[in-house]
């Protein structure tokens, strides 16, 4: 019979608990804890009124938008198309987000789990990339309508209108699904909480007990064809449209010229002005959910108002329907006394 000494028999434990640690090590996290803005204490029943009432109002006055450049044909033109398409994706992008923030400044449990969690981070990236596509294409009309105004109506079909619609969506979802994928085969055993209101992309790198070099590779390339290309062909475009604006000889028909454009223009520098700080620096920090907090809530409620009162024809648009809707009530509350 063959007996053990000590020494194999210490090793042989030594070993049995090193599998063990690492068994334990590899437990997958099954959900996370989003902090949030927990450290608000007292102040977080009117940050949440706050953030609710800007909700609210992103969603009416975009939904607004849509439902005025889909009921009057005055607004049956390109431009406002685009204007609508995108107002419906602001809609999807902050209801992404918003939602469960105010969830979690009223509740105890601030827990999501992973596969929610990767369905946001999902859906998040792809409007992001999607919305950035948009304002691409928003510039690439307003281009067309200033340098060629002759030919514009003949390129800008509506078909040809439904087309550059469809395009930025397939593009955004295909830009969002490849981080993701890349964050969904990361291993997650040790800490669950993220300092941040939704899950972002470098929290959950942050989080993981992997090496995350491959997604921070696919997260760079995906940010670089989703948000930084479309970017770049936004500011040749409007390089293109200043120059034909310079060419415009009376003070009149350059104000005429910039007005068509000037919402876009607005838009576009808010939403990248607030990624561009979040996202192309060389680390994050702690106030990042701050500035992200400036995206996707702050500029998606200015937005609407942007398009109403830097835009002629919706805000007469708008005043048409209301003057309507007034005369009609007026009208039926006459023939009722009658």
């Amino acid at each position: 019979m063959r007996f053990l000494s000590s020494s194999h028999i210490a090793q042989k434990n030594k070993h049995f608990i090193l599998l063990e640690m690492e068994e334990i090590n590899n437990t997958s996290v099954k959900e996370f804890i989003l902090l949030s803005f927990s450290n608000l204490d007292k102040f977080q029943i009117l940050f949440f009124t706050i953030i609710l009432i800007m909700y609210l109002a992103c969603i009416f006055g975009n939904l607004l938008t849509v439902i005025l450049v889909e009921m009057l044909s005055s607004l049956h033109l390109p431009m406002y198309f685009f204007i609508s398409v995108f107002a419906a994706s602001e809609m999807l992008f902050v209801s992404i987000t918003v939602p469960k923030l105010l969830v979690n400044l009223i509740v105890a449990e601030k827990y999501i789990s992973f596969t929610v969690c990767l369905l946001q981070l999902f859906m998040y990236s792809s409007l992001g990339a999607t919305e950035c596509c948009l304002l691409g294409v928003m510039a690439f009309d307003r281009d067309l309508a200033i340098n060629i105004p002759l030919r514009y109506g003949s390129i800008m079909t509506c078909n040809r209108c439904v087309k550059l619609v469809i395009i930025p969506w397939f593009f955004g979802f295909g830009m969002g699904s490849i981080p993701t994928l890349f964050i969904a085969t990361l291993k997650f055993c040790g800490p669950n909480v993220i300092n941040h209101f939704f899950c972002d992309l470098a929290p959950l790198q942050s989080l993981s007990c992997s090496n995350p070099f491959s997604s921070k590779l696919a997260t760079t390339i995906s940010a670089a064809f989703g948000c930084v290309v479309p970017f770049i062909f936004i500011m040749a475009f409007y390089f293109h449209i200043v120059y034909a604006i310079s060419k415009i000889q009376s003070v009149e028909g350059k104000a005429k010229a910039f007005s068509t454009c000037s919402s876009h223009l607005t838009v576009t520098s808010l939403f990248y002005g607030t990624i561009i700080i979040v996202y192309i620096r060389p680390q994050t920090s702690e106030y990042d959910k701050y500035l992200a907090l400036i995206y996707t809530v702050v500029v998606p409620f200015f937005n609407p108002f942007i398009y109403t009162l830097r835009n002629k024809e919706i805000k007469l648009a708008l005043v048409s329907l209301l003057a309507s809707l007034c005369t009609h009530s007026f009208l039926r509350n006459i023939s009722t006394i009658t």
